[in-house]
Parts: C-alpha cells; sequence; structure tokens
C-alpha cells in the first residue's frame, strides 16, 4: 500500500470525504534507496470496476531484462510480469501459456504446440518463429548465454551451442506455420513442459531485436507479450509494469499498475511495508529482515512455506589455496549450520548436507554426506591441506569471503567468519560488493569464496546439479569440473527408467560433495507477509508469483 498523507479531513460533515494524496517510495533515501519514483493515485473501491494498483519492492537493478541472457532472480521476477512461454506455471504445475495446445509423440520425444492468438504488447501477434529465434539467440555461441544449457534437452541443441555444428536447422525446433512449433527432444524428458515456462525458452519479437539489438534495456523499447507491459524503468531507482491491453488473456488481469522501488536494505524494505508503502515483502519481492522474523512470528503475520532452493558457498578452485580439496573440506564442515539457523536466519530452514533439497523427489530420505559442525573432521582436513600447501600453521592462511550487499549475507557471513577463526584459527576477511558487480566477480573468477543461492528452474534434481557439469558452464563460477561427474548427468539425460535415473542423479551427488567445490549450508524456506487486502500473492515451491492472478481489494 502507498504511503498516505491525508491532504483534506472535514469531521463536521454528516459524510466525511477523504482526499488522499499518494506518493509511491515516500521520501528520497540517501543512504539506502538507490531512487524513488513519484505517482499519483486515486483510492478505489473493488466494486467500483476502478484502477488497481500493487507496491512491491526488489533489491536492486535487474542486471538483464534479456530474456536469454538474465542469470538472476530479480530479473526473472520482472519478465515472468512481461513475458510468457510456451506454458506458464501455476500451484508449480505447467498449464498452456502462450501454447493453446500441444500433442507429444507416443515416444515422448516430438512436442507440437499450436500457438493461440496471442499479441506483442505493440499489437503484433506472436508466432512460432519468434519462439524459434529466442531459442536460436539462446544457443548461438556468440550471445554467450550462461543458460543455454537448459535447452540441452533440444535434438542437436548442445551440438549447435558447442560449434560442433554451425547450422541451426540442424537443431530439433521447427517452425511448421506461424502457429505451430514442434519441438523434438534427444531422449524423454519428464520436466520438459516445465522448461517451457522457463525465462530462457521466452519467445523474442524478431523485428524489435533485429531492429535494436539493446531493446531490453529501456522502457520505451522494451516489446514483451506477458499480462504487464513495463512503462517506466528508472534506472537503480523503480520500475513500473502496467496491464497489457494486448494480453490474450487481459479481461482475467485485475491490476492495473504495478509500482516496484529498488530498495537494497532489508531494514527499510521492512519499515516500508509496516508503514504501508509496500503491500508485500519476501522472495521475490524484497526479504524480511533477520531481526524482524521472531516479532513477525509472534503476531502470527509471518508466513513460511516449502522452498526449493538452497544456500552455499562456492569456491574458486582455480586459486592457489582453494584448488585444495582439504582446504575446501575443512571449511565446509566447520560451519554450525543449525547454529546459524537457530541464532541468525531463523526462518526453519534445514542444515544443507548435500546438494539436493530434501524435498525433490527421491532425495527426501538423504541423511547428508557429511556431519554438521564437524569440528573434528575439519581439523584433520585442514592439518592435511595445511601440510599440502606447506604451510605449518592456520594462521598463515589469509581467506576472504565475499558476498553481495545484503544486511542478512553480512550477517550469515560474519557467523561463519567467527566460527572459522574460533575453530580453525584462519583469518578471515569480508568483502562486500553490489550486485552486479558481485556477479561479475564471480563470473570471471575474481573471489576466493563467494556466497550464492539456487533455486531450482524446475523440480528436479537435475536443476541442482546440471551447473558443475563443466567448468565452462556459464551458472558454475567455481572453476572444477570432474569427468565422471559430467558423464553420470549425460547418461541420467538419456535414462528413460526412474529409479536407474535416480541412481545416476545420486552417485554425482556423491562425487561432487568429495571435492567440495560449493559448501552446502542451508535449504530455503520462504518468509513472506502480505497486507489483508491483497490475494493471489502466495508463492509456489520455486517461489514463483504470478502478477496476472492478484488481486488488491481495498
Amino acid at each position: 500500500m502507498k504511503k498516505n498523507n491525508f491532504l483534506v479531513l472535514m469531521m463536521l460533515l454528516l459524510l466525511s470525504v477523504v482526499l488522499v494524496a499518494c506518493n509511491f517510495g515516500g521520501e528520497e533515501e540517501t543512504t539506502d534507496d538507490s531512487g524513488t519514483t513519484t505517482d499519483t493515485d486515486t483510492t478505489t473501491d473493488d466494486s467500483s470496476g476502478g484502477d488497481k494498483e500493487l507496491n512491491l519492492v526488489v533489491a536492486s537493478e535487474p542486471p538483464s531484462l534479456h530474456p536469454q541472457l538474465a542469470t538472476d532472480t530479480t530479473s526473472s521476477t520482472i519478465m515472468s510480469s512481461t513475458h510468457e512461454g510456451l506454458m506458464t506455471l501455476k500451484n508449480g504445475e505447467p498449464v498452456p501459456g502462450v501454447a493453446e495446445s500441444y500433442k507429444m509423440s507416443d515416444d515422448q520425444l516430438t512436442y507440437t504446440f499450436t500457438l493461440r492468438d496471442a499479441k506483442w504488447s505493440n499489437g503484433e501477434p506472436v508466432t512460432a518463429e519468434d519462439f524459434a529465434y529466442a531459442w536460436e539467440f539462446a544457443l548461438n555461441p556468440a550471445n554467450a548465454s550462461e543458460y543455454a544449457t537448459i535447452l540441452y534437452a533440444i535434438k542437436g541443441a548442445e551440438a549447435y551451442n558447442l560449434g560442433t555444428t554451425t547450422s541451426f536447422d540442424e537443431v530439433g525446433v521447427k517452425v511448421i506455420d506461424s502457429k505451430t512449433l514442434e519441438v523434438t527432444l534427444e531422449s524423454p524428458t519428464p520436466y520438459f513442459l516445465e522448461l517451457t515456462a522457463f525465462k530462457t525458452l521466452y519467445p523474442i519479437h524478431k523485428a524489435t531485436a533485429e531492429a535494436n539489438p539493446k531493446w531490453y534495456t529501456e522502457a520505451d523499447t522494451y516489446v514483451g507479450n506477458g499480462a504487464f507491459v513495463l512503462s517506466q524503468w528508472q534506472h537503480a531507482g523503480s520500475l513500473t509494469l502496467e496491464k497489457n491491453p494486448e494480453y490474450w488473456d487481459a479481461d482475467n488481469v485485475k491490476l492495473s499498475t504495478v509500482n516496484i522501488e529498488m530498495v537494497e536494505s532489508e531494514t527499510t524494505q521492512m519499515t516500508k511495508f509496516e508503514s504501508g508503502e509496500i503491500d508485500f515483502l519476501g522472495t521475490n519481492y524484497g526479504k524480511i529482515s533477520l531481526d524482524a522474523i521472531e516479532r513477525l512470528q509472534s503476531e502470527g503475520s509471518l508466513n513460511i512455506v516449502d522452498y526449493s532452493g538452497i544456500y552455499w558457498y562456492k569456491f574458486n578452485t582455480t586459486d592457489d589455496v582453494m584448488k585444495n580439496a582439504n582446504i575446501r573440506k575443512a571449511l565446509t564442515l566447520a560451519i554450525d549450520r543449525a547454529g546459524l539457523i537457530k541464532n541468525v536466519t531463523k526462518g526453519e530452514e534445514t542444515p544443507a548436507l548435500g546438494m539436493v533439497p530434501n524435498g525433490v523427489e527421491g532425495f527426501g530420505d538423504d541423511a547428508g554426506f557429511f556431519k554438521d559442525a564437524d569440528y573434528e573432521g575439519a581439523k584433520a582436513a585442514l592439518d592435511a591441506g595445511l601440510k599440502e600447501l606447506g604451510l605449518s600453521d592456520p594462521s598463515e592462511l589469509n581467506l576472504k569471503l565475499s558476498f553481495n550487499t545484503s544486511d542478512a549475507h553480512a550477517v550469515i557471513a560474519q557467523y561463519i567468519q567467527e566460527g572459522w577463526n574460533k575453530n580453525l584459527g584462519i583469518n578471515v576477511t569480508l568483502d562486500n560488493s553490489e550486485w552486479q558487480v558481485y556477479l561479475d566477480k564471480l563470473s570471471s573468477l575474481d573471489y576466493q569464496i563467494g556466497r550464492l543461492g539456487w533455486i531450482a528452474d524446475y523440480n528436479d534434481a537435475y536443476s541442482f546439479l546440471e551447473m558443475y557439469n563443466s567448468a565452462d558452464n556459464g551458472n558454475n563460477d567455481t572453476g572444477w569440473s570432474n569427468e565422471e561427474y559430467t558423464n553420470l548427468l549425460k547418461q541420467s539425460t538419456t535414462e528413460t527408467d526412474p529409479a536407474a535415473r535416480l541412481a545416476l542423479l545420486k552417485k554425482a551427488e556423491e562425487i561432487i560433495i568429495a571435492e567440495f567445490p560449493v559448501a552446502p549450508i542451508y535449504y530455503y524456506t520462504n518468509l513472506y507477509v502480505v497486507k489483508d487486502y491483497v490475494t493471489g500473492m502466495e508463492p509456489d515451491n520455486l517461489g514463483n508469483i504470478n502478477l496476472k492472478d492478484v488481486d488488491v481489494t481495498k
């Protein structure tokens, strides 16, 4: 809800009239906010059919609003409203989006999608060619799309992306006509329909992209096919989404405007929610500050739901110190996950003792590959690592732990830093960077230890393991690779027996855990608060919230 300043209040009239001036974003925040936007609105009643506004926050500027180039949650969150794939997700399950219907061949290798009469925000029809164009862009190695591998389920996609073949005609994507798209897979892929709802498989308006390669960088050139249009983009300040009148299901979109302010500080985000300036707070629209969790729980306003994701620390295995597996093992074993959850995060998370959350089918009985807070094991590994590095004392190790600017990430880092110093005698300095700068550090391997969260792109173990299939994978960021691990993942993509496929994935998980290129810390829960006049903002287990389904009644 926007911040309300009452301008006129006439107390002595039989019928009171209240004029409300709405200032979204409040006064300029010189320390925590990167920018503000001012908007005037008239309060409406649900029965009047008037405009309905929703006010939200995100933590930072979206690094990229190009569906095939974006890798982060913030960008994905915005694009889930401005774009739509062949399918979309409802309560975590794929349902028809741009595709009105589809047929699957008996061998489960070929999908034929029939497109509905959908339009782009500029009024032009969404065509099968727009999808093929976008997918070719993602797979073209010249474009360096970090999520290109998610298309590898498609026949010939990997070969084209790696440059083994040079013609997209050899990829299993065929435009039959403007309303029909045929997709052939390498092998049966049970989660393929979920993939078609993912951002990398969104369409691009071909004519716009060809005319202006930077079409996705400004609101006035942005063309989407989703329920909302990107109408304003104040860089480093705010975004405004407006209902897309060209959207095929516009009649069922209840919101007219969504105001999204960029606010880095979780404390400031919390203040804005409690003052009524925003209507929802929680992943993926901001984050509840750690110091407010217990109070919100006691008030009964905190919602905690399952979330298919993991918080982990990555190790740069190309670094002179972090290339040592025993050092990585020591650091991983010496993290007190249960203590961190109890004393810091307080969100009912589960200690992560593996790579795949327990909520993923087939992994619920995983007791973990190592013990939490195993200080004896950590010291033994540390001693071995020091010897291999030619060092005699832990104090000779000076490590840097990097994270992006965030109150929560800073507190978590401090807790782990203190634990490593106390229990291992290692000196650790903290390194804080703005989000985009931080992502650049990780991708260029300009770090030693770095934090990152990973939310499943689709609810399957492969989504947590695939990024490490090669050191060249854009989401790897560790420099680590293992040939056996890679081969097991490849086998899993062609294995049609579910039990055999599960065994391959579990074996792969064992291998990566044994070498510790990452330190799993905890499996996420999703914490959020929402105003009582807002409905339809319950996130699914992937954290998705479809603003198309949201309503404001006040």
